[in-house]
């Protein structure tokens, strides 16, 4: 069974850093997509950020491109997502998902989700 867990969310001030982490079990890195997406209130879920082995270089969406970067440790099954310079637009509940795919799709399997909150 394909779980995850999030943690490293909390309350951070504009321009401040945090790195998510996405403890994984029950699949191998290499056969999946791992993907960060977020829900701010009252907006609908997006993608934010997508790693796969199968599709080469990890790639972020265009409001987070080169403040957010996506990452793995296949020795320790765990993902991360390190968020630079944060702004009080990324608030959000962030979930990290595992697609047995190449790609992001949101269609796999999805963490409970760790809290961001970005504010002076």
């Amino acid at each position: 069974e394909v779980q995850l867990v999030e943690s490293g969310g909390g309350l951070v001030q504009p321009g401040g850093s945090l790195r998510l982490s996405c403890a994984a079990s029950g699949f191998t890195f290499d056969d999946y997509a791992i993907g960060w997406f977020r829900q701010a209130p009252g907006k609908e879920r997006e993608g934010v950020c997508c790693s796969s082995s199968s599709n080469g270089t990890p790639y972020c969406i265009d409001s987070v491109k080169g403040r957010f970067t996506i990452s793995s440790d296949i020795a320790k099954n765990t993902a991360y997502l390190q968020m630079n310079s944060l702004k009080p637009e990324d608030t959000a509940i962030y979930f990290c998902t595992a697609d047995h795919s190449w790609a992001c799709t949101g269609r796999g399997s999805w963490g409970q989700g760790t809290q961001v909150t970005v504010s002076s």
